[in-house]
């Protein structure tokens, strides 16, 4: 069933970065650490009829233990898939190191999936177990077993037996009394197969190795090591190689706590309750934080309005003159009293512990990066793709520029490839180290387009690093596009700036061999309904998307927050549409990227009447 890339593609990265020597060699090293370390420690927090309850280190390893021996019960062993479709929660980590300590290979999915990519990924990774998180999903499932050849048990948490699937606690009770000990895999054994949706085509298997997470979280705790008073609240998909390796594997290893989010919906609810020290986010987030609290200010009396300011403009000053290594007595007392009265009373509605949020998975706007900042919550981004880990590049403490995406991690190194642009700065960036996967499953053509000779992974981004080693992404370079004068325009940085406008839910740039860039604008129906009955504008729905008023409002956003635009880059016509792009529709993948082929085939002909 294993197949390989060449075995020395991997040998050949790591050696690229010789030098580091990671704490830890596999998924199951960490385990055994974490829940000998830290047994009395708070682990899991689940919210249940209205009280947070939450799961300890040894409880964790009682139940993992149980379903290690069920799995073993079950058949699966050494190179064994097991697969699990389910949101973030206790069973999901219990589950994926059950299955690491048989020596097995996990891969997860998101419940938002389509059933044709959870048959797909099934059939392609030959999975012997599913592990579903209801019994909706379970059914479907259980309808797609003459499809998938290998699926042996069909396990469903939140429900009962059905047609041979087994209950959670069932799978349990099997296991319950059995000592069935860690097996211990080499560094090189595969860890997971994480499937990366892609904007086109089938998902992609990505073979991950015990080495490659786990010297990941490695070089996690020796430019961020967190304590175990530290707590996240956990939204962020662990069937994301982001929230799995940074957040579970990473504040796992450290004793520290993760309360699970209930929904998308209760993140600010939530927060108030888990009250964490530590976010993990995608830019979305952020954004959201962002508009709120400016559309609080803007509908603020005017001397709540001007305090506001001026404590972010006393904030944003003392940056200036700590980065200039200056300082002011006078602007240190300001920030003290405006901490108390202003940027406290923010963190509050976050819990008030809150001191570190991470960004990944997408670039986060400069201007939101420094507003969280300016705060008092710290800003740390980083960069990285499912291929590497994902961690590539992070800021971190004493080494942090907002605008950039930190330096390499220890173990890794950065190349960029100007060749693959032809732009003097801006090139193609080229990841080195222990972080770099072994390759697609199943796909040797892939494995030939994204690995260079000696090992490095070519990641398909746009960026350029300065004199002080941070890389700047600039784009993706598929994406990019040249418009008839010869000019090249990479169109997500655009659109991300576009979408910090309270007025502005979603935005396409396009602009391919034609003489300008337009924009399809999907409105913030919500905040134009409140505009729109402020302004007497008696429509409701889809049918404010035609009124003039409700269009010269977006297209002085649009002009607003292009502001930084190179000429060339401004959006010269928009369409207003009300249908967002979704997963559902199949304009986003799971990580919430745009499907831009999908979106032209959808909306392509409304685009070429923007040029006629």
């Amino acid at each position: 069933m294993e197949t390989t890339t060449e075995p020395s593609t991997a040998t050949r990265s790591r050696k690229a970065t010789e030098g580091f020597k990671p704490r830890f060699d596999s998924l199951v090293a960490i385990y055994e650490h974490a829940t000998t370390s830290f047994a009395e420690r708070p682990l899991f927090g689940t919210k249940k009829n209205g009280e947070w309850k939450w799961l300890t280190y040894r409880e964790f390893a009682q139940q993992t233990d149980e379903v290690r021996a069920a799995l073993a019960e079950l058949g699966v062993g050494v190179g064994d898939r097991v697969a699990m479709i389910a949101n973030n929660r206790a069973e999901w980590a219990i589950a994926a190191y059950a299955t690491y300590g048989r020596k097995g290979a996990f891969v997860p999915m998101y419940e938002s999936q389509m059933p044709k990519e959870w048959e797909y990924i099934l059939k392609d990774c030959g999975a012997k177990v599913v592990i579903c998180a209801s019994e909706k999903i379970r059914d479907a499932i259980l309808g797609l077993r003459g499809n998938t050849p290998d699926l042996q048990h069909v396990v469903v948490v939140d429900g009962s037996a059905k047609d041979g699937s087994i209950g959670w606690s069932d799978l349990r009770a099997k296991g319950r009394g059995k000592k069935v000990p860690n097996e211990k895999p080499q560094p090189d054994d595969l860890a997971g197969l994480i499937y990366t949706s892609g904007t086109t085509g089938n998902p992609k298997g990505v073979r991950l190795s015990h080495a490659n997470l786990a010297s990941n979280v490695s070089a996690m705790h020796e430019v961020f090591p967190m304590s175990p008073e530290d707590r996240s609240l956990s939204f962020l998909p662990w069937a994301h190689s982001f929230g799995q390796t940074v957040e579970l594997h990473g504040l796992f290893s450290m004793g520290a706590s993760m309360g699970i989010a209930e929904s998308v919906d209760k993140i600010i609810d939530n927060l108030g309750e888990v009250k964490p020290t530590l976010l993990f986010s995608v830019p979305r987030i952020f954004n959201r934080i962002y508009d709120r609290l400016h559309k609080q200010m803007a509908e603020a009396t005017p001397l709540r309005r001007r305090i506001f300011e001026s404590a972010v403009a006393n904030a944003a000053h003392r940056k200036k003159l700590a980065e200039q290594r200056r300082t002011s007595g006078f602007a240190d007392f300001k920030q003290r009293i405006f901490d108390r009265v202003v940027f406290q009373k923010v963190r509050d509605r976050f819990g008030g512990r809150l001191r570190y949020a991470f960004s990944g998975g997408a670039a986060i706007s400069k201007e939101v990066a420094e507003f969280i900042d300016n705060l008092g919550i710290t800003v740390y981004e980083g960069y990285g793709l499912t291929e590497t880990s994902p961690i590539a590049t992070a800021n971190w403490p004493g080494a942090r520029k907002i605008g950039s995406v930190g330096k390499a991690i220890p173990g890794v190194r950065i190349a960029i490839d100007l060749g693959a642009t032809g732009d003097p700065r801006n090139g193609e960036v080229v990841v080195f180290g222990h972080n770099v996967m072994q390759g697609y499953y199943n796909l040797p053509e892939e494995n030939e387009k994204v690995f260079t000779e000696d090992g490095g992974f070519r990641t398909g981004d746009m960026g350029y690093l300065d004199d002080d080693g941070f890389l700047y992404i600039t784009g993706r370079i598929k994406e990019q596009y040249k418009l008839e004068n010869g000019k090249y325009v990479a169109p997500a940085p655009l659109e991300d700036k576009l979408k910090l406008s309270p007025y502005v839910a979603n935005t396409f740039v396009y602009g391919d061999n034609k003489p300008y860039n337009v924009a399809l604008v999907v409105p913030e129906m919500k905040e134009i309904e409140e505009w729109a009955q402020a302004q007497q504008i008696h429509k409701r729905g889809s049918e404010l998307l035609e009124d003039e008023k409700v269009v010269a409002l977006l297209r002085g956003e649009i002009d607003k927050y292009s502001g930084e635009f190179k000429q060339f880059e401004k959006i010269k016509k928009i369409k207003l549409i009300a249908e967002d792009f979704t997963q559902e529709n199949g304009m986003l993948t799971p990580k919430l990227s745009l499907k831009r082929r999908v979106v032209m085939q959808r909306w392509g002909a409304e685009i070429e009447k923007l040029y006629t």
